[in-house]
């Protein structure tokens, strides 16, 4: 017998996660110059990384022979002071998909399921194939979570219920009090994940602190990250906020060293960079209404997004052949086909200048498709 036939079932028919096409790749394809390449795709930030963030990571370029703080202490103990909470309720992983995934290996296993939003971020359902747990996939309301319907798809093999505010790709958002209600209504011997990867991109009118929350509902993980609104994706760092019981079950699997020492730099700067976060979110806005005006003006619809992205549909099943139009033109988006949303294209908000070409690429692959 071939060893890898020894794997279980459940790993062989996983579907590896598919990232946005990086720019080199394209470059490598179609034989573009890098630099007149834009990449819309992966919901990063156009505006870079926070000056305050790059200026811890550099320094901490000369200690890299050390091993990194696998406890993250000083980073630990500053988002408890931001959040109000204690360092013991903070668990640090490699991107926040570590921590969804932390959540998933401890509480599920073959023979238990997980609630999760159709349309909703793909890692939910990676991270449950991956334990052997059936991911229970309830059908989405307006392309956004239907709370009422994935409370009655509750069961006695439930452990986990996933939820993304705002959600990934779609940009649909639940209000605080349609939160609550749910809280309320789920067993405390249910973990909610509470994926908040966006929460930075929200308008002061939508935000709510969802932290203070923990002290009501001690079933409730809320995952952040460092990634989008501060520009650190390529640096891998998010957190978990949770019960301190909780924290210490993830801490027991997680790896030792899952965070690195110019993450942990970078991260414990970051947090002080409020007019970077105040640049982003008011560029964000900004693009946000020059790309949606501009689909107007093509006609295209498009779903109301309170992220950094926005997913608009393309009729006649043309989606396929606008995304490598505008691939040829050098301008990258991000197909959703498999988020069961074939028809629908998703675009980063960049940079003004980057917004304009993707719409001058976008008519003329509207035009000639």
């Amino acid at each position: 017998m071939n060893l890898c036939d020894l794997a279980p079932a459940y790993i062989h028919s996983i579907a590896p996660y598919q990232p946005g096409k990086p720019i080199s790749e394209l470059a490598r394809e179609i034989g573009l110059d890098e630099s007149s390449i834009i990449k819309l795709a992966s919901n990063e930030n156009p505006l870079g990384t926070s000056p305050l963030a790059l200026g811890a990571m550099e320094r901490e370029l000369d200690e890299l022979m050390r091993y990194p703080d696998g406890s993250g202490f000083e980073l630990k103990n500053a988002l408890a002071r931001k959040y109000a909470v204690t360092s013991d309720q903070i668990i640090l992983g490699n991107g926040s998909n570590d921590v969804l995934e932390l959540a998933a290996r401890v509480f599920l296993k073959p023979e238990t399921s997980a609630i999760i939003s159709q349309h909703a971020f793909a890692v939910y359902p990676l991270v449950t194939q991956a334990t052997g747990a059936n991911g229970v996939i309830v059908p989405a309301k307006n392309y956004g979570h239907d709370i009422d319907a994935m409370l009655d798809a509750i069961s006695s093999e439930t452990r986990i219920i996933f939820i993304a505010n705002p959600n990934n790709p779609t940009g649909t958002f639940l209000p605080a009090p349609d939160i609550l209600r749910f809280l309320k209504r789920v067993p405390k011997n249910i973990m909610v994940v509470l994926d908040e990867a966006y929460n930075e991109y929200l308008p002061d009118t939508s935000r709510f602190d969802t932290i203070k929350w923990l002290n009501n509902f001690p079933n409730l993980l809320i995952t952040r990250t460092f990634s989008k609104i501060y520009g650190m994706a390529a640096i891998r760092i998010g957190f978990g906020i949770g019960h301190d019981q909780i924290i210490g079950l993830m801490n027991r699997i997680r790896q030792p060293f899952n965070v690195n020492s110019i993450g942990l730099a970078g991260a414990l700067a970051a947090i002080n960079d409020v007019e970077f976060v105040k640049r982003s979110y008011a560029l964000n806005q900004a693009g946000m209404l020059q790309i949606t005006s501009g689909l107007k003006k093509l006609g295209l619809t498009y779903i109301p997004s309170y992220g950094n992205f926005l997913s608009f549909k393309i009729a006649n099943k043309k989606a396929p052949a606008v995304y490598q139009h505008l691939l040829q033109s050098g301008v990258i988006v991000r197909p959703i086909g498999i988020y069961e949303m074939p028809d629908f294209l998703r675009v980063t908000i960049g940079l003004e200048s980057e917004n304009s070409k993707f719409l001058r690429v976008l008519e003329s692959a509207i035009k000639n498709n």
